[in-house]
């Protein structure tokens, strides 16, 4: 794997006049709670330790009070640390003088507000060209480069318009565009689409997921809501009290929850719509490269089967049976097994989310193919294997596999009931 593009290493968080002098207590274990009542300092980051790769959509969630806004303004350094370092492309953000760090935040991040953050005496078009003013780009290169970003985001023909004359979603879409004129590499978003309606907020998720399709961007992303983080994220980090719960893939959130935290977190979610068919698939246990239709039987009765998916060089073929093989062993048995002995059978998708597979896959008696986009069967998914998904029932691989969970990057806290949000 390569380096990460962000790093946060032992970074803590004390607000309050004398936070040095308080620090034994973080890290003596003392929780936020008992910090505030002996010192009156507030707890903001405990011991926080993140990779962050280059190129990925990484989402920061959390109840209110959790420390998420918190953890993304070290980011570029709109709050100093108690303790720690913000390390990105293995420079130390810390130890920038301020010239270095205005350089910085201009060219490698840009940010998107949850108020828009939007001047309200500048056109739309120089709202968006504002951070290019700010380095000293002419006007009329960045007069261009902000009408070509207003198209990307849906909002040609506005370029005149000012902040007051546009609803919320196109406010949102002009801070959006703003902070891509700059082509910095690192996006951070904090709760950028939590004040918008729930539809125009639908429509600015799949506006980010396209335009990251594009441009490849590495995104920092904090929400409060799960399923936002569900849908976004290539990677999830859930914070409680300032501490970290647990880093992992959505699957890994949904299907592996660290602790009784996280499991209240997912618990209601949709996970017919949170998961695909990839996420919960088994490796594919019957499958037959046999030349013949006998090749093919005693290869079925030998795994004692019933069934068998047959691939060739060229790739997932088709679906077999025991039963229906036999019928014509006798007379053709040493036939070549070919398309005339193929059953019905639905092959889907990896990518393909599990709501839209159940129906198919409850209306078979075996396993489906899952076949990819190059013709090679890559998985099976099984009536039971999708009924333990969506039931929460615990699967073997789900039950207590801590190297697992290591692997994935999974950080365990503690057990206690996230407090009503």
């Amino acid at each position: 794997m390569t380096s990460p593009l962000i790093r946060i290493e032992g970074l803590y968080q004390l607000f309050g006049k004398n936070p040095q002098t308080h620090m034994h207590l973080v890290k003596a274990g003392k929780t936020k709670d008992e910090i505030l009542a002996e010192t009156g300092h507030t707890l903001g980051l405990k011991d926080i330790n993140l990779e962050i790769q280059q190129g990925e959509i990484f989402v920061i969630m959390g109840l209110s009070g959790s420390g998420k806004s918190t953890l993304i303004r070290h980011f570029n350094r709109l709050i100093d640390p108690t303790e720690g370092r913000v390390i990105v492309e293995d420079e130390d953000i810390m130890e920038l003088d301020a010239k270095s760090l205005r350089n910085f935040r201009q060219k490698k991040m840009s940010m998107v507000f949850q108020r828009f953050g939007l001047l309200p005496h500048y056109t739309v078009q120089e709202n968006v060209a504002f951070g290019l003013r700010a380095q000293g780009v002419g006007k009329e290169e960045r007069e261009k480069k902000a009408k070509q970003w207003l198209e990307d985001v849906g909002l040609a023909g506005y370029e005149n318009q000012y902040p007051a004359q546009l609803s919320g979603g196109q406010q949102q879409r002009v801070g959006l565009a703003r902070a891509l004129c700059t082509d910095a590499e690192i996006l951070l978003m904090d709760e950028a689409f939590s004040a918008l309606d729930p539809l125009i907020r639908s429509e600015m998720q799949d506006q980010l997921m396209a335009l990251q399709d594009r441009l490849h961007k590495t995104i920092v992303f904090i929400t409060h809501d799960l399923d936002e983080a569900l849908r976004i994220g290539d990677r999830i980090a859930i914070l409680r009290d300032g501490e970290l719960v647990q880093v992992g893939q959505p699957a890994d959130i949904l299907l592996h929850p660290a602790d009784d935290y996280v499991e209240k977190f997912v618990r209601d979610v949709n996970r017919a719509r949170a998961l695909t068919v990839e996420t919960v698939m088994k490796p594919p246990t019957h499958r037959i490269d046999a030349k013949t239709i006998n090749d093919a039987l005693a290869h079925m009765r030998s795994a004692k089967s019933g069934y068998a998916f047959y691939v060739n060089d060229e790739g997932y073929q088709g679906f077999v049976s025991e039963e229906n093989l036999a019928k014509v062993a006798k007379e053709k048995g040493k036939e070549p097994l070919c398309e005339d002995y193929y059953e019905d059978s639905f092959v889907i998708s990896p990518e393909t989310p599990l709501e839209e597979v159940i129906p198919q896959t409850l209306d078979h008696d075996h396993p489906l193919p899952v076949v990819n986009e190059a013709g090679e069967l890559t998985g099976e998914l099984s009536r039971d294997d999708l009924v333990q998904v969506l039931t929460h029932t615990p699967t073997s691989d789900a039950a207590g596999n801590d190297d697992a969970s290591e692997d994935e990057g999974t950080a365990k806290g503690t057990s206690k009931e996230p407090p009503a949000a």
